[in-house]
């Protein structure tokens, strides 16, 4: 089913899972089991990820039609900036050749030693949107609640998400975020500009005190102070730690839901206990808010 369908008629429930680095059958098997765990949680659907680079596409597509034959709706992520037109086509009639109905369009985070070769051919996400509407699926498409890091502004930024309508995102995910009032801004400005399609929060449980220098430098998402405290007081309890992670998410996804966000999408880092965790201290939130009409 094409996730614009399914918001329609509900919230949604989601999760995102990344091919092994390695291509061993010990390691993707490992993988199964944690989309065999989050299909027991019940997911509209479950997205598939892989390298900026381009690299692991063909074991992310191979992952997309797990997930597909094991009953739930892949989200397979495709990254223009590394791509040519022929590799964007072998891949889309793989994907298709799977059953896959949804797509995440992205043009990837530019490597450390860019060049003017890495988005040669598609310049911009809405440039991939473009080509890949010859295909049928259902495209989706990423936003940043704080603004690209790469923008000048979030109106800039809100401008570039304008295109991506344009171009036939049908539905947006945000980038992981910590402090929902820039969400909530996010939202309120996208609808002054008329964007009108649902917008997705990404939400992930943040638990190691590393954690934060890498999701600034990945994403610029902006640790808010309490948070950062706690990592810092647990920081030497990896358990303790663990908990103060779980407990925000938790906080997050029910004051988003609480405020009307059309569903909450969990990076779960493969790690499928910590998505069991969220979604069990969730479970009544769940069972009455994430309904079909």
């Amino acid at each position: 089913m094409r996730i614009e369908e399914i918001l329609n008629k509900k919230r949604t429930l989601s999760f995102e899972v990344f091919p092994p680095k390695k291509d061993g059958e010990e390691d993707y098997e490992k993988l199964y089991k944690t989309i065999d765990a989050l299909k027991a949680l019940n997911p509209d659907f479950i997205s598939v990820t892989y390298g900026a680079s381009g690299t692991n596409a063909r074991g992310a597509a191979e992952v997309a039609g797990r997930i597909k034959n094991a009953g739930i709706e892949p989200l397979a992520h495709i990254t223009g900036g590394p791509s040519t037109p022929a590799d964007i086509d072998a891949l889309s009639q793989k994907l298709k050749g799977l059953g896959v109905e949804n797509v995440l369009a992205l043009r990837g985070d530019k490597p450390v030693e860019y060049d003017a070769d890495y988005c040669k051919h598609f310049k911009h996400a809405s440039d991939l949107e473009e080509y890949l509407c010859k295909y049928g699926f259902c495209i989706g498409a990423a936003c940043y609640p704080e603004g690209h890091i790469e923008s000048d502004s979030l109106y800039s930024d809100l401008e570039n998400l304008k295109k991506k309508v344009e171009s036939g995102a049908a539905f947006f995910i945000t980038q992981m975020f910590f402090d929902n009032a820039y969400y909530y801004r996010l939202v309120h400005e996208a609808r002054r500009m008329r964007i009108e399609i649902p917008i997705i929060p990404g939400i992930m449980p943040l638990t190691g005190v590393k954690s934060i220098a890498r999701i600034k430098s990945m994403c610029g998402s902006t640790v808010p102070i309490e948070l950062r405290n706690m990592i810092e007081v647990y920081s030497k309890s990896p358990a303790a730690l663990r908990e103060v992670g779980l407990n925000y998410a938790v906080y997050q996804i029910t004051d988003l839901i609480a405020k009307g966000a059309p569903g909450v999408h969990i990076y779960t880092m493969n790690r499928a206990d910590y998505a069991t965790e969220i979604i069990s201290r969730l479970k009544n939130i769940i069972n009455e808010f994430f309904k079909a009409d």
